[in-house]
């Protein structure tokens, strides 16, 4: 774990730094009581770096949320307290998170969490969720996510497009050639 890892120096330690700052306590708590509504589960919902991170850790809790949200997403969580089963929740959680509509860029690395490398990442996952979860039927999280706007336009429409000069191909209205006067000598 992050206990038996050296202390970060140099530019490392500047990128640890800068993505620690990112992290929102009041997020965190907010994720944590949504977690907390939609599971059942009594826990402490500081949004402090330490709890969070020791509420979620093993994974089991975010298995249960994705239970929640779509019975049988994750079908085997592991109650051990073991690094690799732990980890092995984690994975599962991220599984079908993916599955539940979650885009790859909002996911995080099982390190993130485990190692405490980036909670903000993780903070940013499980908003995404909590954006997903009312298109299967449960408390959202967040802003609504925007739907689908389709249009449909005529030929005639397309085709009056076609007749209208956009303002980035410039305009000559009032332009005039006074005040050229390339190649002309300078009078004094």
């Amino acid at each position: 774990m992050s206990n038996n890892r050296a202390t970060k120096s140099g530019f490392a330690a500047e990128a640890q730094k800068k993505i620690l700052s990112k992290y929102s306590p009041e997020l965190a708590s907010e994720t944590l009581e949504w977690i907390a509504q939609l599971t059942g589960e009594s826990i402490n919902t500081s949004g402090d770096t330490a709890n969070f991170w020791e509420t979620l850790k093993d994974g089991i809790l975010l298995c249960n949320l994705v239970n929640q949200i779509q019975a049988g997403s994750v079908k085997k969580v592991q109650q051990s307290k073991m690094a690799f089963k732990c980890m092995e929740n984690i994975n599962s959680f991220l599984a079908a998170a993916k599955n539940l509509g979650v885009t790859s860029d909002e996911l995080f690395q099982t390190v993130d969490l485990w190692e405490q490398q980036n909670l903000h990442s993780v903070v940013i996952c499980l908003q995404a969720l909590g954006r997903k979860a009312p298109n299967y039927g449960k408390p959202g999280l967040g802003p609504k996510e925007a739907e689908k706007n389709t249009r449909q336009f005529t030929e005639e429409q397309l085709n009056a497009g076609k007749n209208t000069i956009g303002l980035q191909m410039g305009s000559n209205k009032g332009a005039t050639q006074s005040g050229i006067n390339f190649g002309n000598t300078r009078h004094m």
